[in-house]
């Protein structure tokens, strides 16, 4: 059974830091291209960042770029993101998501084969 926990929420200030992890089981993490997603309430889900297989090639939203920082560790199947100088319009709930490597970045969330069940991300101004 597949399985993609996402942790390290919370609330935090503006101007704070956060770093998500999103621990995957059954299945091995250098066969899948990884994303990032998140969905605030009232919007549709976006794409955040991807990641390839081997970590070589990211890609980053306008919106989050020079912020955000994807990276992955397939021997310890964990996928990350390091957030800094978080904005209140960070605030969303926060998903990891998995497809076959063959497929690379971008990644839309209509072709995602596996889901997290996402981690909230709260930025008070």
């Amino acid at each position: 059974q597949v399985q993609l926990v996402e942790s390290g929420g919370g609330l935090v200030q503006a101007g704070g830091s956060l770093r998500l992890s999103c621990t995957v089981s059954g299945l091995a993490l250098d066969s899948y291209t990884m994303a990032w997603f998140r969905q605030a309430p009232g919007k549709e889900r976006e794409a955040v960042s991807c990641i390839i297989w081997s970590g070589d090639y990211t890609e980053y939203a306008d919106s989050v770029k020079g912020r955000f920082t994807i990276s992955r560790d397939n021997a310890k199947n964990t996928l990350y993101l390091q957030i800094v100088s978080l904005k209140p319009e960070d605030t969303a709930m926060y998903y990891c998501a998995a497809r076959y490597r063959a497929y690379g970045c971008p990644m839309d969330a209509e072709r995602v084969r596996f889901w997290g069940q996402g981690t909230q991300v709260t930025v008070s101004s």
